[in-house]
């Protein structure tokens, strides 16, 4: 592999304008589409952008925090020696892949990487399961390596460390290159979006993308009448399955009536009491205008909607 840059005196907006240069151990899950948090479409307009997002938030705040905190217990645990790697990756082979290590491990051909974990995604990690992004993250870096094998060590808050140990794999590593090459010759290089994938941080990205509406404008859909009436019927199927839910919903709370909790040798039901308080906007806009104008956050977003016409 080839020391691509250096990081300890990068700045972070440097260091975001080089991982636009390639697909990162982060971006493969994404391609694979495996990352359940960020999807091709995204990776695509990031590479396709000048602009810098310097986004941030107290989970990444904490990963960032805890990183060493994660290393070290890996020694502890392994009684093996770790440093920082600062630098970003390059393979020479296939130079679109680049890699930004947490640690590296002294004395062998493996490296290491540090999670943190939500007590809620715990069972995610649970017998021995590692999140296929992750497991993409990981044979990524080891494609950029050329090393053996990874380590993945995770903090659970409150409840666990885990450590699992991944090794070189060959086939997937090859698969990987291939998928990761064409995304960026295909799609990158020939500035063609991805297809959309229907997942939450698509449309996220393409209500960012297009977040105005020209009233005066309207365009002609050729060729996606199949498109809407396939969509027409998984509207009615959602609302039938919807109404099977909520009819099961309706007879067990019937069985349950003012019990809290009901069992079965499978599930675990609970139907309890809360309380909650909210604002009543409209009255406070019609009896108090002015404190309303005051305090209400205003934003702008797109309505869409699909109505026959024929």
């Amino acid at each position: 592999m080839k020391r691509l840059i250096g990081t300890n005196r990068l700045e972070k907006k440097e260091w975001l304008k080089y991982r636009k240069t390639g697909i990162t151990g982060t971006d493969a899950g994404a391609i694979c589409g495996l990352n359940p948090y960020v999807s091709a479409f995204q990776v695509y307009q990031d590479k396709i952008t000048d602009e810098i997002e310097e986004k941030d938030n107290e989970a990444m705040r904490q990963g960032r925090d805890l990183e060493e905190y994660v290393a070290q217990r890996f020694m502890e645990e392994t009684g093996f020696k770790v440093r920082r790697a600062n630098a970003i990756f390059q393979n020479e082979e296939h130079p679109i892949m680049l890699a930004d290590f947490d640690r590296l491990i002294v004395g062998q051909k493996a490296g290491l990487e540090c999670k943190t974990v939500s007590p809620y995604s715990s069972d995610k990690w649970s017998e021995g399961q590692i999140p296929l992004h992750y497991q993409m993250q990981v044979q990524h870096y080891l494609a950029v390596s050329g090393f053996d094998c990874w380590y993945v060590a995770a903090v659970v808050f409150g409840k666990d460390f885990i450590v699992h140990k991944i090794d070189r794999d060959e086939e997937m590593i090859q698969n990987l290159i291939i998928i990761e090459e064409r995304f960026w010759k295909e799609h990158v290089m020939a500035h063609v979006m991805p297809d959309p994938d229907g997942t939450k941080n698509c449309s996220e990205q393409i209500a960012k993308m297009y977040f105005k509406a020209d009233k005066e404008k309207v365009v002609e859909l050729h060729g996606y009448n199949g498109l809407l009436s396939r969509r027409e019927e998984l509207v009615g199927l959602i609302e039938k399955m919807e109404n099977e839910k909520n009819t099961i919903d309706q007879k067990i709370k019937l069985e349950m009536q003012d019990a809290s909790k009901a069992l079965t040798e499978k599930y675990q039901v609970s139907w309890t009491s809360y309380s909650s308080s909210r604002l009543d906007s409209k009255k406070l806009k019609a009896e108090k205008p002015e404190i309303y104008e005051a305090y209400v956050n205003k934003s702008s977003t797109r309505r869409f909607t699909v109505n026959r016409v024929a």
